[in-house]
């Protein structure tokens, strides 16, 4: 069987003015089975369209915060740094994909992308819009549980992982609000915040909250679910 190709939207440095990608997101899906390649950030829809194509399946990755304008709100104070060109890349990305039900997974940024793009709202920063004693923003090493999470039976997230609480690491500052139309919930923090999502309706279009791409080294729940994305990738029914 042929690896699935898997594209992962690149990671975007303003200092630098620089795409880079985190080895993580590429070694996970690399250890699945499937062959990564790093998207570039173009906005030209023919170009989008070729790379749909050319994939079986899309990582959307961590990084900066999604635009409120995406969610019909203005930026708050808070709010942290924005790339118009990566919103405007994976808007057209992720709705080409869906049209076409191509499996995709949502890291972080990913689910909040998710969320935005499907008509659901974010919280722009959660220690003042959401306080919480909850650790959302820990410090190194990464791969390390800091809180939990509550997985909802009857998900697939519950079917696959075989379990109704998750260990996680935890990496942001903005989180999923309203539930986007269509969206499930899988997955919800001890303090309430919404963790993983699915569109039932679709093969896989899943996203979570925490960070499989740093932990994936130590922990087999999150090697499941990079390995699940690559299986359903990988279907030649999909």
């Amino acid at each position: 069987m042929k690896k699935a190709v898997i594209g992962v939207t690149p990671l975007w440095d303003r200092d630098r003015d620089s795409y880079w990608m985190l080895p993580g997101y590429l070694e996970g899906l690399e250890l699945a089975g499937a062959l990564p390649i790093t998207l570039p950030l173009t906005e030209d829809a023919g170009d989008i369209s070729r790379l749909v194509s050319l994939c079986d399946g899309f990582l959307f990755t961590g990084g900066q915060d999604v635009s409120p304008e995406l969610y019909g709100e203005k930026p708050c104070v808070t709010c942290g740094e924005i790339c118009a060109k990566r919103d405007t890349f994976e808007q057209r990305l992720f709705t080409q994909a869906l049209e076409q039900d191509k499996p995709m997974l949502g890291i972080c940024r990913g689910i909040q992308f998710f969320n935005a793009c499907l008509g659901g709202t974010l919280y722009q920063d959660l220690p003042t819009e959401y306080p919480s004693e909850v650790a959302h923003v820990m410090c190194p090493p990464y791969d390390r549980v800091v809180h939990s999470a509550a997985i909802l039976p009857e998900t697939p997230l519950a079917a696959l992982l075989g379990r109704t609480e998750l260990g996680v690491n935890s990496y942001h500052h903005q989180a999923i609000k309203a539930l986007a139309p269509g969206l499930a919930e899988m997955a919800r923090s001890e303090d309430g915040l919404v963790e993983a999502v699915y569109l039932p309706d679709k093969t896989f279009v899943w996203a979570v909250q925490w960070h499989p791409e740093f932990s994936f080294h130590t922990d087999e729940n999150s090697r499941k679910i990079f390995s699940a994305f690559v299986a359903a990738a990988s279907d030649p029914r999909g």
